[in-house]
């Protein structure tokens, strides 16, 4: 099958928004090519190189970002994707520099993308509990493990992720049974799921993607959740009233930023904050933001390049 192929220009700054926007308008994948996340893997002491040539780690701000669109569509969606990268531009103030976003489009032979990563994909271990396991492979449950099944025929939250493994892994040692878990940008719903059969009465999910809440109701029914998990499309709780015991947030540094002053309407008094998807440049400026709100910090984590905080709201 043909496809085409987008590929925007722009910075590493930016290259997290870039991938989110075009996220919601294809199920057939995004990538990013950054020489950043080359150096910082020929700086980490446990990756060994044989050989590197010079020119990928000479100073660049170029990265490319692109994704994958039916030939049929291709036109249509690339307008609509390049509106949305330029409203969130606009969003950001010039406090993020996007660079040049230029555009460029070609036509390839498609691979089977999602089947090729399935016979990669096997059962993870996520804390003392979480196994997330595909739906297409037979895993025998061991005492005391918590499975979550995943479907992944839409791409999002697999577990495989720092950021959402580390989500998980606090999700478990701060959630308690019958809270009120409410998960903003839930991708596969995977955390609200986790939350759910680990106890939790009520788990709110939303996404500003649609795919990703077709996904997320999709899992919750596979595994069983329906009834106690609730996804919604939006930015986020459009209801003030809906207040968590545990809010997560397993997004990028500039939209947990952005979601800042929003999001303490839906924590409870006394009520734990998560958030992921923070790499190291970020950290201040998330901190600074939440902190602003009248949040107290009581605890960061880091897997890789990849930090999480968690928060405390006393009002």
């Amino acid at each position: 099958m043909k496809y085409i192929e987008l590929t925007v220009h722009t910075t590493t700054e930016a290259s997290e928004l870039v991938a989110d926007v075009m996220w919601q308008f294809t199920p057939h994948g995004v990538a990013v090519s950054d020489a950043a996340d080359i150096i910082a893997l020929q700086k980490d002491s446990t990756v060994f190189w044989d050989y590197m040539d010079e020119s990928v780690t000479a100073p660049q701000t170029d990265v490319l970002v692109k994704c994958f669109l039916e030939v049929a569509t291709a036109d249509e969606q690339t307008t609509l994707i390049m509106r949305e990268i330029k409203s969130r531009e606009a969003l950001a103030g010039g406090a993020i520099p996007f660079g040049t976003l230029e555009e460029t489009k070609r036509e390839i032979e498609g691979d089977d993308w999602i089947d090729i990563w399935k016979k990669h994909f096997r059962p993870i271990h996520v804390g003392g509990k979480v196994v997330i396991v595909p739906e297409w492979i037979k895993y025998e449950k061991q005492a005391g493990e918590v499975i979550v099944t995943l479907d992944s025929n839409m791409a999002f939250g697999t577990g495989e992720h720092e950021t959402t493994a580390m989500c998980l892994e606090l999700l478990q040692e701060y959630g308690k049974a019958g809270d009120t878990v409410i998960d903003v940008g839930c991708g596969s719903g995977i955390l609200g799921i986790a939350a759910a059969k680990l106890g939790a009465q009520k788990c709110y999910l939303t996404d500003i993607d649609p795919v990703a809440v077709e996904s997320a109701n999709h899992n919750a029914e596979k595994n069983g959740v329906s009834k106690s998990v609730v996804v919604a499309h939006s930015n986020l709780l459009d209801n003030a009233d809906i207040k968590g015991e545990l809010v997560l947030a397993n997004i990028t540094a500039e939209v947990l930023v952005m979601l800042a002053p929003s999001i303490p309407k839906n924590l409870k008094e006394n009520g734990t904050l998560i958030l992921s998807g923070i790499i190291k440049d970020r950290l201040s400026l998330v901190r600074s933001a939440f902190e602003a709100q009248g949040l107290e910090e009581v605890e960061m984590r880091n897997k890789g390049e990849w930090y999480a905080l968690v928060y405390r709201w006393h009002k």
